[in-house]
């Protein structure tokens, strides 16, 4: 890569392996960069949209992923290999989306909350596990829209900005984040729908 990231507060940085995964070879500035994901993640929730199979599973997690960032980076879709400033032992992130998938499943088949709080909590987790060596936020708020209208309910707006970029609604959103790590999920529950 010919050039040097730039993450965002709370943004989860790569390592050289994984920076050295870029696909397309034309790329040399952050902007860049950020564009060609965004088009390739526009085109993941074009396919996401379209799919009808059960999606609270670990093949559909992992399709998303790299449907979203398969044209930038050759290690979408599979799980990390090392750990992060965020995220489980990168050696459990297995076991513990499995146990995330299953107590979504529960949650759903007995109403256990609100569709936007089911979803909600399932994005926190997601996040909190942090499968993916990158672009974890952005695929567990396109998780939690798929799940929350699987509900029936509209698609959560998040903010209704980009959350790439560090501004103030991506400081909301961390600190939202950082309201549900101490189990107050109400400031992400009205992100959500901001």
């Amino acid at each position: 890569m010919a050039f040097n990231m730039e993450y965002p507060p709370g943004a989860t940085p790569l390592d050289a392996d994984e920076l050295a995964s870029l696909i397309p070879g034309h790329i040399t500035t952050q902007g860049e960069l950020n564009e060609w994901e965004q088009l390739n993640i526009v085109q993941g929730e074009a396919w996401a949209r379209k799919q009808r199979k059960e999606i609270l599973n670990e093949a559909f997690v992992r399709q998303l992923h790299r449907q979203m960032f398969g044209e930038t980076w050759q290690w979408a879709g599979n799980f990390r290999k090392s750990d992060k400033n965020i995220g489980v032992d990168w050696l459990k992130v297995g076991v513990e989306l499995k146990k995330l998938l299953d107590d979504v499943s529960y949650q759903v088949a007995h109403a256990t909350y609100s569709p936007d709080e089911i979803a909600v909590r399932f994005h926190h987790r997601l996040v909190a596990i942090h499968p993916f060596p990158n672009g974890n936020g952005r695929h567990a708020r396109m998780m939690a829209d798929l799940l929350v209208v699987r509900l029936g309910q509209p698609g959560f707006t998040w903010g209704s900005r980009n959350l790439i970029d560090a501004t103030d609604t991506r400081q909301g959103y961390i600190a939202a984040l950082q309201a549900a790590d101490a189990r107050d999920y109400a400031p992400l529950l009205a992100f959500a729908r901001s």
